[in-house]
């Protein structure tokens, strides 16, 4: 029951993104705009879940490293579903905090070396965001001690100002998902208009320009 009720969050925003779908559908926006809208709002996912887990402690636990990873694998389900002519590169657009969560939950990485973390797991984060998840991190579940995770951020890192840059940590909105006119063009699909049903509203006004 409490598994099923923390999941009614992550559920909640599947069925928003489902309903979203259905009605850029049914109003015929093209599949390529549609793609761009749901990778631009994936990008901003990931940006307020991975800043939410640096700013605050109780975020930064393995036990909502759990919770969160429960949510993404949601949310990858759903981009399958979506197949990727809608869903393109919107799951890619997660990989900032789909690392960091697998960091949290990665189990005894107090024995991971450096080039293990920043190659293998967390690729794509910075060692000021490595730094932050290590200070910041929690284990709840298991009480595990990270020190030495922490000693490796600090003495392996090539630059001196690790700890002097900590607040390049977060990560910025991207609200530029950029695509050309001829994009637009090339990608539009064709609508017999006399196959379209007329808005209510339209309908109850008579002698409208869009009845034939």
């Amino acid at each position: 029951m409490a598994q099923q009720a923390s999941m009614a969050h992550w559920q909640s925003i599947i069925k928003i993104l489902t309903n979203s779908l259905n009605v850029l559908k049914s109003n015929y926006v093209p599949p390529f705009l549609i793609c761009k809208l749901f990778t631009q709002v994936f990008s901003f996912i990931n940006v307020q879940l991975f800043n939410s887990l640096l700013l605050r402690r109780e975020c930064c636990s393995f036990s909502n490293g759990e919770y969160v990873k429960a949510g993404l694998d949601e949310l990858e389900h759903w981009c399958h579903w979506l197949t990727e002519e809608y869903a393109g590169s919107s799951w890619d657009e997660l990989k900032h905090i789909r690392q960091a969560v697998t960091l949290l939950i990665l189990e005894e990485k107090h024995n991971k070396s450096l080039k293990e973390i920043t190659d293998d797991f967390c690729p794509a984060l910075s060692m000021q965001q490595l730094y932050r998840i290590s200070t910041m991190y929690c284990d709840d579940k298991f009480g595990t001690l990270v020190a030495s995770m922490r000693a490796k951020m600090i003495g392996g890192s090539s630059s001196p100002s690790v700890q002097d840059d900590i607040n390049s940590f977060l990560l910025d909105d991207d609200f530029s998902i950029p695509f050309s006119v001829d994009d637009i063009a090339r990608l539009m699909v064709h609508v017999d208009i006399a196959d379209m049903d007329l808005p209510p509203l339209i309908q109850e006004k008579s002698g409208s320009p869009f009845e034939a």
